[in-house]
């Protein structure tokens, strides 16, 4: 059985998103629509026509902008939402492999949709492979844990739309209009497998899932650095000008964790960042492995690099 740990973020939420993944544009018509002149809200009486949805639709682009990061608390686009999603931003249509790396980061540390944090943190770390009820198990535990309920349902509904989230249906990898697509399913961090349930009278099957812990090649070194330069001022996280590697390759919230990096992976991201960046060193001596900043850059400076450059 897996061990229930307190998360860093404890609330738990499984609803919100209306049962729809997003979908890749989502996130730059959510934007335009805030952004329109005077400010307008997701509950204006006119959103359903103005951003050419349903109503339960105009409820997901919602949620999914909170979820990804990208709104205030008073629900105005924030400094990276104006960055990357503005016309003219760094990539407001969501078009190169590091936006999908860096959405996939904030999505699992924000921690604003609990079960991106939970499978990435910590079930997978006990499980190799799992299974939607052994999800619902994991989360009544953590329930009981942190002295709150949830409903069954809505836990195996939200189980389905994270699945969506990284994973096309068959239909949908023959389908050559992506319209639909999780946002999420280039990153192939996701695997499925269908077996047949022993013990049964009639053929039943049931999906086990796994995420494997590789070398991601295809993570850009910046993203990365990004990456462990955000989580910095986490309160058991934090660091001054150095962090250790296995830190970042096994805390909550950490790079290993998130990104799924096998060892190898972050050795060698870790050399490469080192390698172009005069700012950080990475060592590697007497067994001690580290990073360490000269002068530690923030983490905006770091994506305008990357996308800018």
């Amino acid at each position: 059985m897996p061990d229930i740990k307190r998360s860093i973020t404890p609330r738990l939420s499984f609803s919100g998103h209306e049962t729809f993944q997003c979908r890749h544009l989502w996130l730059k018509k959510g934007y335009d629509y805030v952004m329109d002149t005077p400010r307008r809200s997701f509950t204006d009486e006119d959103a359903v026509v103005r951003l050419g949805v349903g109503k339960n639709m105009v409820n997901s682009i919602r949620f999914w902008m909170k979820a990804f990061g990208l709104l205030n608390e008073d629900e105005s686009p924030n400094q990276l939402a104006h960055r990357l999603l503005s016309d003219g931003g760094w990539d407001p249509y969501i078009e190169d492999q590091g936006t999908l790396w860096l959405l996939h980061h904030r999505l699992v540390t924000n921690g604003y949709s609990s079960i991106y944090n939970l499978v990435f943190n910590e079930l997978r770390r006990d499980r190799i492979e799992f299974t939607k009820h052994n999800f619902l198990s994991f989360v009544k535990r953590k329930a009981e844990v942190l002295q709150t309920s949830v409903n069954e349902g809505t836990v195996l509904n939200d189980f389905g739309v994270f699945t969506k989230m990284y994973l096309r249906t068959v239909s949908q990898s023959k389908d050559r209009e992506e319209g639909s697509i999780g946002i999420l399913t280039d990153l192939n961090l996701i695997e499925t497998e269908s077996r047949r349930i022993s013990g049964q009278e009639k053929i039943e099957t049931e999906e086990y899932f796994s995420i494997q812990n590789t070398e991601r090649n295809d993570l850009p070194n910046d993203i990365l650095l990004y990456a462990i330069l955000a989580n910095a001022d986490e309160a058991d996280i934090s660091f001054d000008r150095s962090v250790s590697f296995n830190t970042l390759l096994t805390s909550m919230n950490q790079v290993g964790s998130v990104f799924a990096l096998n060892a190898t992976g972050l050795y060698r991201k870790l050399e490469a960042v080192a390698s172009t960046d005069r700012n950080v060193v990475f060592s590697d001596q007497a067994g001690i492995r580290e990073l360490s900043f000269k002068e530690r850059p923030s983490a905006l400076s770091i994506l305008t690099r990357y996308y800018e450059s």
